[in-house]
């Protein structure tokens, strides 16, 4: 599942493209991708100018001039990417918003985890938690301090962060030399001040590397990411860690494959 430097990458692919451009068409080819169901999209886009794009959490929000919105969240295997008009359509395309100046925007999605949801004049948070990026080490240690859950269930919950995935929470957790099975509310002062640090680190890093590119995802103009090439312990089980050379292990955590260095986080 794209997750935080995959959105991202392709919120800063998108707004150069799209941002200012006039909506002049609009198809929904899938009303199950909707939500609330049977909301006219297209009625509500069409004719209007798109204000801005950003990123909250993992989901993909556009502002229009109107002052309302919309936001597209990816699932596991959604992409959004810009597109000419003579330009094949893909199968599994979900919505197509043709742009001023003869250009598409495309959301396919094979596996329909992802969706567009109607904001209206509502704010994309919901319940999620802060963002990352942004995120001071008091917010960090105050949000963790009451869960006695393994911290790598901790920080997957977007209710306690937001934008946090399977892929980063390890990676970052190797960076801070925590293991995540360790409970969240037995962190150390120094621990949550290196777990932060790691995080940060971690997702800007990905961010200028354009993500990680597993299976589906691609950035807005098609492009895979090249993060996948510098992970340190994800998907590397049995491989020797970067830094020790001892094994990396795998368990399942909360039902997610976890990978990590028994040597490098020891606790």
């Amino acid at each position: 599942m794209p997750e935080l430097p995959e959105v991202q990458t392709i919120v800063n692919t998108l707004q150069p493209q799209v941002a200012r451009r006039r909506i002049v068409g609009v198809e929904l080819r899938r009303a199950d991708v909707l939500t609330p169901p049977g909301f006219d999209l297209p009625n509500h886009l069409d004719g209007r100018k798109v204000q801005s794009i950003s990123r909250r959490g993992k989901r993909i929000v556009f502002r229009l001039d109107s002052g309302q919105g919309f936001f597209i969240h990816l699932g596991m295997s959604g992409q959004l990417t810009i597109h000419l008009p003579a330009d094949p359509v893909a199968k599994h395309t979900h919505l197509i918003i043709h742009l001023s100046k003869s250009l598409h925007l495309r959301f396919r999605d094979p596996r329909r985890f992802g969706g567009i949801h109607w904001l209206g004049d509502q704010s994309p948070d919901g319940s999620m938690g802060p963002e990352p990026l942004t995120l001071r080490t008091a917010q960090l240690a105050k949000r963790l301090s009451h869960s006695r859950r393994p911290i790598k269930s901790a920080l997957l919950d977007q209710s306690v962060i937001a934008g946090l995935g399977n892929i980063y929470v390890d990676e970052s957790l190797f960076s801070a030399g925590i293991h995540p099975m360790k409970l969240a509310s037995d962190l150390l002062p120094g621990q949550i001040i290196r777990l932060n640090r790691a995080i940060k680190s971690t997702l800007r890093r990905a961010i200028q590397l354009g993500g990680s590119s597993l299976r589906d995802y691609r950035d807005a103009n098609g492009q895979p990411g090249g993060f996948q090439h510098h992970h340190r312990v994800y998907h590397r089980d049995g491989r020797p860690c970067v830094s020790c050379k001892q094994k990396i292990e795998k368990i399942i955590l909360a039902g997610r494959s976890t990978h990590f260095c028994p040597r490098c986080q020891p606790g």
